[in-house]
């Protein structure tokens, strides 16, 4: 299923922004601003970064699990 948007209110100069980086990229308007779209909702927000990294500290690693993880990444080389 797929959803539609509407932007409304949207300045002139920034329209005319748009409308040429969508030419200049050989793509519609609605393709590229899907492209942008895209790509913004495929990166982590600060947010779920901040909760990952959070997520990571408070693991308790030890010194040994240092030293294996060190060996393992040796031994690939």
């Amino acid at each position: 299923m797929t959803t539609a948007f509407t932007v409304r209110d949207v300045p002139d100069d920034i329209a005319r922004t748009i409308k040429i980086r969508a030419a200049e990229a050989g793509q519609s308007i609605q393709g590229y601003l899907l492209g942008l779209i895209m790509r913004e909702a495929s990166k982590p927000s600060l947010a779920e970064m901040a909760a990952r990294a959070e997520r990571y500290a408070s693991d308790q690693v030890t010194h040994d699990d240092v030293l294996a993880a060190l060996d393992e990444g040796r031994s690939g080389r």
